[in-house]
């Protein structure tokens, strides 16, 4: 239903959307009807010059495309988490990158090398520095700034962290940005242990922190804690750049700082790259140049 909605949007009628989603126009008009029952609200406007979408089909239409990229996303990840083969690529990875970077660099990676398969192991930074040294995976992606030296590494991305707070914190209403000293001493919502964005604050504080106000495994909790107003959180942007376009975020300026940090993949000095690895790596490393 959703890609014929948006096919009709991309393709500008009933029919070309109809063909562009596998179906038979009969068919798409039906259940186009149905939907709008459902839904409560017409979608296309119908008339002898043929169908348009609506002023709230328009609307849906965009969150329809989130909705389906959101799809494409998972199902990208899944295959690559449950793909066996004897040429096979394993990789491990944080989460952030698992969640915003890697579909993208495994469909270019398989479009340049469809002969060979991804295995893909999520875990935080810390734990993906473990499996390349133990030889677990061959090439790790990982957010944390420090990378022991019996480890080799290329930046593939530059990430920015944002701090955020819910609608209703304090902060949300506050006209002057934070100093890094007031960052540095809040108890915030964070992830465990070895996950590479606590690793940066930590970094760059340079001393203890106050315990986290709250510690979750993954950045989807977190942002909905954030919302809910437990309390604020510093993640990538990544992870809080939907949040903050529907409004539901608030991005707080910290003074005089900038919490900007390079993603690396890493990989063992004792050990040589595949043929696979290294042209990962260039797929990778090609498809993020801009934010570089």
């Amino acid at each position: 239903m959703l890609r014929l909605l948006v096919g009709i949007e991309d393709h500008g009628s009933l029919s070309k959307g109809a063909r562009a989603a596998g179906l038979i126009q009969s068919n798409a008009s039906r259940t186009l009807k149905t939907l709008e029952r459902r839904l409560g609200y017409p979608l296309i406007q119908r008339s002898p010059r043929g169908s348009t979408l609506t002023q709230h089909g328009k609307l849906t239409v965009e969150w329809a495309r989130d909705v389906l990229n959101a799809v494409d996303t998972m199902a990208a990840g899944m295959e690559a988490l449950g793909q066996s083969d004897q040429h096979e690529l394993s990789i491990g990875t944080s989460m952030t990158v698992a969640e915003h970077l890697l579909p993208g660099w495994i469909s270019a990676f398989r479009r340049h090398r469809p002969g060979v398969t991804t295995k893909l192991q999520v875990m935080n930074s810390s734990a993906v520095i473990e499996a390349v040294q133990s030889h677990n995976v061959e090439l790790g992606f990982i957010e944390t700034p420090v990378i022991p030296e019996a480890l080799r590494s290329a930046r593939v991305w530059r990430d920015d962290l944002v701090p955020v707070v819910g609608t209703d914190h304090p902060w949300a209403r506050q006209q002057e940005p934070l100093t890094a000293h007031q960052l540095s001493q809040t108890h915030l919502i964070e992830r465990e242990e070895g996950s590479g964005t606590r690793a940066f604050l930590d970094h760059l504080v340079g001393s203890p922190r106050p315990q986290p106000l709250l510690e979750l495994n993954n950045n989807a909790a977190i942002c909905q804690a954030v919302i809910e107003g437990i309390g604020p959180a510093v993640l990538s942007r990544l992870v809080v750049e939907d949040h903050l376009r529907a409004g539901q975020l608030v991005p707080i300026a910290v003074e005089d700082q900038k919490l900007e940090r390079s993603l690396h993949a890493i990989w063992d000095v004792s050990a040589t790259l595949t043929d696979a690895g290294r042209d990962f790596l260039h797929v990778c490393r090609s498809a993020t140049l801009d934010s570089l």
